[in-house]
């Protein structure tokens, strides 16, 4: 199985347990990969055979962004689900949830996330 990355994927959203997050907003940045079939694209050279990224970038801020979550476990989660059911030639998705702005009282870089979900496991969305 093929991968394909998108890294660094900043979204604002409003999600979060505290009013603020949910007034206010914040950044958020995602590292996703997809595992797919990539052997026709490979032959092929045609967007049509392969995972187009642009849609995929549509599908993961539409997903992240039509609902305010307390968690961003269920945010990636919601993510993943949406990536599967639109885009069939995805198998499995793993998504790096980021929150540099979490309300800590501390010095870090950022709370995050790690969520994988196949195909199989999401009872063949998509297919």
């Amino acid at each position: 199985m093929d991968k394909l990355y998108i890294r660094g994927l900043e979204i604002f959203a409003y999600h979060g347990v505290n009013p603020e997050e949910k007034q206010d907003g914040q950044h958020f940045f995602m590292d996703v990969t997809m595992w797919a079939d990539l052997s026709r694209p490979r032959q092929t050279d045609r967007l049509e055979d392969t995972v187009n990224y642009a849609a995929v970038r549509k599908t993961i801020h539409r997903a992240f962004t039509a609902e305010s979550y307390d968690l961003i476990e269920r945010a990636a989660q919601a993510v993943c689900e949406a990536v599967l059911e639109e885009h069939p030639k995805v198998e499995k998705i793993g998504l790096v949830l980021k929150k540099p702005e979490a309300p800590m009282n501390a010095s870090f870089d950022y709370v995050a996330v790690e969520v994988e979900l196949s195909r199989r496991e999401n009872g063949g969305t998509g297919q």
